[in-house]
Parts: C-alpha cells; sequence; structure tokens
C-alpha cells in the first residue's frame, strides 16, 4: 500500500508540474483578441520595405489588414532561425496575398537585445522578414500580455484579429512544422 501511495503522489507531482509547465508558456493574444498598435525600431532586414534602419514606426500598422506573423523572441535559437527562413520564403510564395511577417526581439537591457537582433537577423539571412526591437523591449507591448517566461511568442493574424497563436517556453520546443502549416489560417 506504502508503494501505491508514493507512486500516487510522484504521479501527482509530475502532473502538477506538466501543467504549470503548459501554463507558462501560454503567451500572448490569443485567438479572436484584436492586435493594437505597438511601435517599434527597425534594426535589420527587409531592406525592399520602404522602412529604413533606424527609423521608429507601428510595423502592425504599416501591416494594417493583411495577413501577418508577429514574431517575439528572447532567443536566436536554430528553431527560431529555422522558422524566419521559412516565413521569409512563405513571403515570397504568397506575394498575391501579401503576407507579412516581423521579428520583435526582446531582452532585459536594450543595448544586448538590438545586438543579439542584428545578430539574429545576419544568420537568419532573410531578405522579406524586418529585424525589430520594440519599443517596450523587456517583453513587448503591455497590451499584448507576453509571457516573460516564454523565449517565443508568435502571434498569426488577419484583419488585425488573432487567428492563432504559438509560445515556448524553450526555443527548443518550437513547433516550427505546426506554425508554417497553420498559415493556411490567414492565408485563406
Amino acid at each position: 500500500m506504502r508503494h501505491l501511495t508514493v507512486a500516487l503522489t510522484m504521479f501527482a507531482l509530475v502532473a502538477g508540474t506538466s501543467l504549470v509547465s503548459a501554463e507558462e508558456t501560454k503567451s500572448g493574444l490569443q485567438k479572436g483578441e484584436m492586435i493594437g498598435a505597438f511601435y517599434v525600431t527597425k534594426l535589420a532586414g527587409a531592406k525592399e520595405d520602404g522602412v529604413d534602419v533606424g527609423k521608429n514606426l507601428c510595423y502592425r500598422c504599416k501591416n494594417g489588414g493583411r495577413p501577418q506573423v508577429v514574431i517575439f523572441t528572447r532567443s536566436s535559437d536554430k528553431a527560431v532561425i529555422d522558422l524566419v527562413k521559412q516565413l521569409d520564403a512563405a513571403i515570397v510564395k504568397n506575394e498575391d496575398k501579401q503576407l507579412r511577417a516581423f521579428v520583435n526581439y526582446l531582452g532585459d537591457e536594450k543595448a544586448s537585445a538590438k545586438s543579439d537582433a542584428e545578430k539574429l537577423a545576419k544568420v537568419s539571412e532573410t531578405s522579406n522578414v524586418p529585424f525589430v526591437l520594440p519599443n517596450e523591449f523587456e517583453n513587448g507591448p503591455e497590451d499584448y500580455g507576453i509571457n516573460p517566461k516564454a523565449e517565443v511568442t508568435i502571434i498569426m493574424a488577419k484583419g488585425g484579429k488573432v487567428e492563432a497563436n504559438y509560445a515556448a517556453g524553450s526555443a527548443k520546443d518550437l513547433k516550427v512544422d505546426a506554425v508554417i502549416a497553420d498559415l493556411n489560417k490567414i492565408l485563406n
């Protein structure tokens, strides 16, 4: 009986930990919510988008109601690089649907977040995705509800409304294939 009690206690602890972990990775605006304006400074990428490096603007506003993927990251993990590269290719492939994406790099210190974003842009070798530093660089815009424990938060929107949301406590857990597969939610 004692072994059963110990086993059940261990199961409850593991299950409770799993629930806490799942709860911690909920981040950002959720399906059905509207995406609001927020300001960023362009650091790199998307040379042909008409925005100069160093300009402070609202990319979400620039993109309007077009289908867009808004990435908030604290990581330059290979999964993030893969995601950005696949989005870059999807932008070209879906030019007729005016797909847009932009990467917001977050961090505790502005200078290091800026530097990390510029490195990510260089390593990603993309041509259609801008890399930006949000004015609220620690956790992104307050009304977006970005979880400080999430390394990556991805918001997919169309017509200004969230159609899908992905978050990962660790960038290594990011499901890039699932994100790319869900592009149809904002392209159709």
